[in-house]
């Protein structure tokens, strides 16, 4: 699954980016996911459930890939 994610402030925390999605059903879940290492943000594995996401960055995982860009 590929989707282009229109940030419309400075930031989104990465778990609520795969909430707001769909990725994740749930803030909750997302955090697990997150915390397991399942998600790649620009290529690297991050654990930090409320990181920073900005426009130009790309958060991917097993089965979808996520662009962020500005609105």
């Amino acid at each position: 699954m590929n989707e282009i994610f229109e940030l419309r402030g400075e930031y989104i925390a990465l778990c609520d980016l795969l909430k707001t999605t769909g990725i994740m059903e749930t803030g909750g879940i997302a955090k697990q996911f997150i915390a397991e290492g399942n998600v790649l943000v620009d290529g690297q594995v991050e654990l930090r459930k409320t990181n920073k996401i900005r426009a130009g960055q790309v958060v991917s995982g097993d089965g979808f890939e996520i662009k962020v860009i500005a609105a």
